[in-house]
């Protein structure tokens, strides 16, 4: 739910035009899949041989929902500024960036020069962020269960179903204003889990909290914060005013326009024909 929320804003931020949501959706989507596969193996091989790992993978995972939490509750969790993103300004580093999309071509020839499009600069935004939630992702579903094979399994499933529930959910998620309480506190209480596992390791009288109860502690979370969210957003037909989910200021790349709203704010007013 967290990468398919991010895809929207940086749809959105880039003002990506419809032809083209479909292609960087599936390099969103084969980068993630890569990726997990990537860590979920450095995470088994840590873990069998390292215990303390519980430990470290428990801490980023409260630094994580501390940080989340922070951003929800300064109305700064939406916010995505392209332009500071590293990824953007790398690219932009060494080579011209074009105003317009050039369909589905990342880089074309402008001036004698090569030139990145905003295509380009969208896919490599993706795959930043892609590997930001494979770290936080991959210690979280190893506080569910140890076995690699099943984590990337599942894994491989939920991102495959993103593409299509992305255009199937795209006004829905919207409205869920407190996604990101929800999300806090899910990877708070998977990483307190962690923490107890390792310490139950060390010191065998520590409790450990089962996989069942944790299951169910996700699912209760969720359905809470969705409930809250679809309450305080039922006067609004997307959400999209409701103050808590207003996306920030974003600053866009190349003379890409901010969003989709802003795309069109140089064109002239049409006269009324009388």
């Amino acid at each position: 739910m967290d990468n398919l929320f991010v895809f929207m804003l940086l749809l959105s931020a880039f003002a990506v035009p419809a032809e083209l949501q479909q292609r960087v959706l599936l390099y969103g989507i084969v980068g993630a899949l890569v990726l997990r596969g990537i860590f979920i193996a450095l995470g088994a091989a840590v873990l069998a041989n390292q215990s303390w790992a519980f430990l470290l993978f428990g801490a980023i995972l409260l630094v994580t929902a501390v940080k989340i939490l922070r951003d929800q509750a300064s109305g700064h969790g939406n916010d995505v500024d392209v332009s500071s993103m590293r990824s953007v300004k790398l690219l932009r580093r060494f080579m011209p960036v074009t105003d317009t999309y050039q369909g589905p071509r990342m880089f074309v020839q402008q001036g004698g020069r090569r030139a990145a499009t905003p295509f380009a600069l969208v896919v490599s935004a993706v795959l930043v962020t892609d590997v930001v939630f494979a770290v936080d992702s991959v210690p979280a579903v190893y506080g569910i269960t140890g076995d690699p094979y099943l984590l990337f399994a599942t894994n491989a499933f939920a991102l495959l179903g993103l593409r299509a529930l992305y255009f199937v959910l795209e006004g829905a998620l919207s409205r869920l204003v407190h996604l990101g309480y929800g999300l806090a506190a899910i990877l708070a209480f998977i990483g307190t889990k962690l923490v107890l596992h390792w310490a139950h390791g060390v010191w065998p009288g520590v409790p450990e909290i089962p996989t069942l109860l944790s299951l169910g502690v996700i699912v209760v979370v969720l359905a809470l914060v969705t409930a809250t969210s679809l309450y305080a957003t039922r006067g609004d037909q997307r959400g999209e005013e409701h103050p808590e989910h207003q996306t920030g200021h974003v600053s866009h790349p190349g003379g890409v326009p901010r969003s989709r709203a802003d795309a069109g704010t140089d064109t002239p007013p049409r006269q009324d024909r009388r």
